[in-house]
Order: C-alpha cells, then structure tokens, then sequence
C-alpha cells in the first residue's frame, strides 16, 4: 500500500453528508484525519481525532489548523438560511479557518463551493469559471464570499484553494434536474482527492459534477486538477423520468443553473425562503 501523503488533514463539517463520505475516501490519504463539526463524532477509527466546536469560534478554529498538512474545508450551513447563521458559520467561520491556515503555515486548502454562487446564470450560457458570480441567495453570497476569500489568501499569502463548486451530490439522482447536476459521493471524493494532490493548484475554481449526457458548464479552467469523473446520472434516468413529468420550461428553476434557489424568497420573509 502506498505511503500516505499527508501527515495530518484537517476535514471540518465531518458529520454532515458529504463529510462522512470524505472520511471513507480521504483516509488512504494521510495518517490522520482531524474530524472538525459543531456535532460530536465518536465513531472514530483507529487513524481519525475528532474536534467539537462552532466555526464563528476563531480560537477553536486556530486550534483545529495547528498541526495539519492541509485543510478539506466543508463546514458552514449547508442550505439557504436566515443571515445571522450564514454570517456565523459561513462567513466568520471561513474566515477563521484560512486565518488558522495563514497563523500555522498551511498551504493548501479545498473548499465546498456551490453551483449556487453562479445560480442565475441560465443554463444555455455554457459558463466557465471565468464567468462573473450570480448568487441565488445568501447562502450562495456566502460562497462567493469564501472564493473572494480564498482569492485574496492566494495572492497575498501563497495559500492555494480549489473552490469546489458542487451542484448536487447524492446517493442518486431524486429528480429531473438531477440528471444533469448529479455528483456521486465517490466522485466527490475522487474530486477532493484530485485537489488535494494535484502539483499545482494556485487558486482555482472548478464545477462538481459527474460525467452526465447533459454539460451546461464548461470545467476546462480546472483540468489541471487531473479530476476525471467516473459515474454518471444516465443509469438512472427512465426510473428519475417515470417518476417526475417535465417541469415548465420557463420556470426559474429551469432556467437557471441555480434551480429552486432562484425561486426562493428571503429567508427570513418566512418558509418560502427554506428547503
């Protein structure tokens, strides 16, 4: 078996979906995963810590980055949600961690980026990652925030950053817009692994999806990371289509890379702005 190639990785947001995936597949990689969420985790294998505390805590943050070879950055509120929490977690608690990074000398970092940082965008604009961000909400402001971020500790520091931006990552695709926005948790692992471990990442942006029929972004700005993705929705695609009858075509969540997002109000007017 090859030698590990970190000593210590840190992964906040563990607990949550796709950082228990990422626990699975990032293990080969080092010979300690650092399991950071505001939940406690105690299934802990023989290779794993884990750290219990709230990103919007700076000091806890600093701590969780001492040590470490690089940082899997999934933490933070995970859909649209009123602006105190996504200030707290997203916003402060991104920040503390690339402070934790830029105080102990971490160089590179992986972040969970979202589609929803460019969800207006339609999907016949074939974007690429040069394309101009268009938030769908707030939690989508707060990815661009962390890719502003995360822009600016590159520059300034020298702390590479791949930006993730995953659009939906699941067991299986669940509906119609799933087949061509589907990520499989093993390529979001393959994904991770390949910004991880790629010689050179600077600071780049690139979409996460799998190899679906149907590409309405353009990922050539971030083939360097060498991610080849290996699944695809296709296999599922008459049980998802019996299941859904096509939706309007001029619908807001048609229309645009963002889906319901866009059709959203503010999160704070009441349910209609929730999942």
């Amino acid at each position: 078996m090859p030698e590990p190639r970190f000593g210590r990785l840190l992964v906040t947001g563990a607990a949550g979906r796709l950082g228990t995936e990422l626990r699975r597949g990032l293990a080969p990689l080092a010979r300690e995963l650092r399991l950071a969420d505001r939940a406690e985790i105690r299934d802990l294998a023989p290779n794993e810590t884990a750290m219990a505390f709230d990103l919007a805590d700076g000091d806890a943050c600093l701590a969780a980055c001492e040590g470490v070879d690089a940082i899997v950055h999934f933490g933070g509120t995970s859909v649209e949600a009123p602006w105190a929490e996504i200030l707290d977690s997203s916003i402060r608690g991104t920040y503390h961690i690339y402070e934790g990074a830029r105080k102990h000398g971490v160089r590179r970092v992986v972040y969970a980026s979202s589609v929803h940082a460019v969800g207006y965008h339609r999907m016949e604009d074939q974007i690429d990652a040069a394309a101009p961000v268009r938030p769908d909400g707030l939690y989508g402001v707060s990815k661009c925030f962390a890719e502003a971020l995360s822009r600016l500790y590159w520059d300034k520091f020298g702390i590479e950053t791949a930006c993730l931006r995953i659009f939906s990552s699941f067991p299986e695709p669940s509906d119609r817009r799933n087949l061509w926005s589907w990520l499989s948790f093993d390529d979001c692992v393959r994904l991770t692994a390949a910004a991880l471990t790629a010689p050179r990442v600077g600071h780049t942006i690139a979409f996460g999806m799998s190899d679906n029929a149907v590409k309405p972004v353009d990922d050539r700005l971030a083939r360097h990371l060498g991610f080849v993705p290996q699944d695809s929705a296709e296999p599922f695609r008459a049980k998802v289509e019996a299941a859904h009858p096509p939706a309007d075509p001029m619908a807001a969540s048609v229309l645009h890379l963002g889906g319901r997002f866009c059709e959203m109000g503010h999160p704070e007017d009441g349910n209609e702005g929730q999942l």
